[in-house]
């Protein structure tokens, strides 16, 4: 596992929005942020930051294991029911006001929060890490590089084994046993694994459909490595397809390879996300890319930011972003090409380095 230590920049994070909010505690619910804190990998735990101190509390699955990942935050393990725990161990003592993240903590339980632990001003905070966990430090990133060299290998040997005949659920049963021989923890999703007009639908399931000669084929798929993710697309053709299969290939790869080119940390969201849509656009299949551009990868796969037309924002340093433009043409093909990026202030650090050429297999 990647070894876990509470830098100082992160401290001074979560110091800056106690400041930020006047409060005395921050109440961290978000498993992810939880681990990006302190190194925590269990599936129920709550982290408490007071000015002083940090406290996680978790249920007693995980004692060992708390004991073993947690070194700079006191350990509470009790019954199942956290918020009892917070309340016994007169965490929040003296506490006036806390603030939570509004977007991982449910209506229900934000009520059961208020009646169990009264006298607290509670306020709720959506995006509350965000833009901190999403500027990655140099040992995120060389984890998302080695997760995504394995995913990388991967590609390569399916380039040899795939076979007009195989099902897609076949090839994504393949690519999760070949993910996992090389070291992966797990993928980091479900695999995609598109056929023939199913590779029209950006996100479509593997089915039973077998590959023919003619086919284009498309591969999105990624891996967890030390608790980072990986994330690639690459679409290739079954034997030799139609001639708008290899036009529309060299149109998605003019746009990826112009965001790539322009994108940078400080620049809006939106105006990466046009450096592509406009080349494709220009071409005519502006209609047929109906999905954002990129979204942010680390310790979840889809996290902020998003690269997309309607996303108004500011890029931030240091963070690690898909771009994966897509045409998609309903009951023909589709062709998606994906690549992860590191943002700098003058450009960017691309991670992916698996070939990009029109491949026919």
């Amino acid at each position: 596992m990647l070894g876990w230590s509470l830098t100082e920049a992160r401290i001074n994070t979560l110091r800056g929005a106690l400041d930020e909010h006047s409060a005395d505690a921050l109440w961290i619910s978000s498993l992810p942020d939880i681990r990006w804190v302190c190194g925590f990998t269990g599936s129920n735990g709550l982290l408490i930051v007071r000015r002083e101190s940090l406290h996680l509390i978790t249920d007693g699955r995980y004692t060992t294991q708390a004991a073993r990942e947690v070194k700079q935050a006191r350990v509470h393990v009790r019954g199942a029911n956290l918020v009892e725990t917070v309340k016994s161990d007169r965490i929040l003592e003296s506490c006036r006001r806390a603030v939570f993240q509004s977007d991982h903590l449910s209506v229900a339980e934000y009520v059961r929060l208020q009646e169990s632990i009264p006298g607290i001003e509670w306020e709720g905070h959506e995006g509350l890490l965000v833009q901190a966990v999403a500027s990655k430090d140099e040992q995120e990133i060389d984890a998302i590089r080695a997760a995504q060299r394995i995913t990388e290998a991967v590609f390569e040997y399916l380039l040899d084994w795939i076979r007009p005949g195989m099902m897609e659920q076949e090839i994504a049963a393949e690519v999760i046993y070949q993910h996992l021989r090389r070291g992966a923890e797990r993928m980091s999703f479900e695999p995609i694994i598109a056929s023939g007009p199913n590779s029209a639908l950006p996100h479509a399931r593997p089915t039973r459909r077998t590959l023919s000669t003619g086919d284009v084929l498309l591969l999105d798929f990624g891996c967890v490595k030390d608790g980072y993710a990986s994330d690639m697309t690459r679409t290739v053709a079954v034997g030799k397809p139609d001639d708008e299969a290899r036009m529309v290939y060299d149109v998605v790869l003019e746009a990826q390879l112009k965001a790539i080119e322009g994108a940078h940390a400080g620049m809006a969201s939106k105006d990466l996300d046009a450096l592509a849509r406009d080349v494709i656009s220009e071409k005519g299949y502006g209609e047929a890319f109906t999905h954002g551009l990129g979204h942010g990868i680390g310790l979840q796969t889809h996290e902020w930011p998003r690269v997309a037309s309607t996303a108004e924002y500011t890029l931030p340093p240091k963070a690690v972003v898909s771009i994966e433009p897509g045409i998609y043409l309903p009951d023909r093909f589709g062709v998606r090409i994906e690549d992860l990026i590191v943002l700098r202030e003058d450009g960017s650090d691309v991670l992916t380095l698996a070939s990009k050429e029109w491949t026919e297999i």
